[in-house]
């Protein structure tokens, strides 16, 4: 009997210990995996502070490349509004169509930037580049515009060449010897359909855009220039 209680204490004495092991490994394995995930949260939470730098800093420049090329007439005031940071109900708006994005003159510069960031800034300038091009009233204004942008942007291997097919450049190359405001429709059209379809989605998940739509602002600094 006190051999087989003597087992049982040896026996009891060898699970408690091995009981405690295991808790003692186990907490180890968990303080291991909450450090490794704590590190985890901070390389994302650093990564994510890059990017919206990055963004701010691209989305100043572009503000203030606006506020430089825009000749606007002497409303200071209302001009200096546009460039204010948006609210987040003026930012989501963004998300009901691509117009009100390409609408607002904050959104149209992060925009911009988010496409130099994807390395088709091409698209939006070329965009614009037509806006501009349509407002055009003096023919010779509107001849050498035409082989501006057709020099910038459609002819092979153009500086910022764009993605249309060989038989609308060819159309272009013939229109702009004769320069019509519609010379440059449906390449335009063309490019607003790739950016609405492809780059605005992935503009509205990105993080800069996200921030945007929070109720707390990333920084007063980035309210405007």
């Amino acid at each position: 009997i006190c051999r087989n209680g003597a087992r049982r204490q040896r026996a009891g004495a060898m699970q408690s210990a091995l009981f405690l092991a295991l808790q003692h490994d186990g907490g180890r394995m968990e303080r291991g995996g909450r450090r490794r995930s704590e590190a985890e949260e901070a390389e994302k939470g650093r990564m994510k502070r890059t990017i919206i730098k990055d963004w701010k800093t691209r989305l100043s420049y572009f503000l203030q490349n606006s506020s430089n090329s825009t000749k606007m007439k002497p409303k200071k005031v209302g001009k200096h509004r546009t460039y204010f940071r948006p609210s987040p109900e003026e930012a989501q708006l963004w998300s009901e169509a691509f117009d009100e994005l390409l609408a607002n003159k904050y959104g149209l510069a992060a925009f911009r930037a988010f496409l130099k960031s994807e390395f088709c800034e091409e698209n939006i300038e070329f965009w614009l580049a037509c806006e501009d091009f349509k407002k055009t009233k003096s023919p010779q204004k509107l001849t050498s515009k035409a082989k501006k942008i057709y020099n910038d942007f459609i002819e092979k291997e153009a500086p910022k060449e764009i993605n249309i097919d060989f038989q609308t450049k060819n159309m272009i190359a013939q229109n702009i010897q004769e320069a019509t405001h519609t010379c440059f429709t449906a390449a335009q059209k063309r490019v607003y359909s790739l950016m609405e379809n492809n780059s605005y989605p992935r503009f509205l998940e990105s993080e800069f855009y996200q921030e945007l739509c929070k109720k707390t602002p990333i920084t007063r600094a980035a309210q405007g220039t």
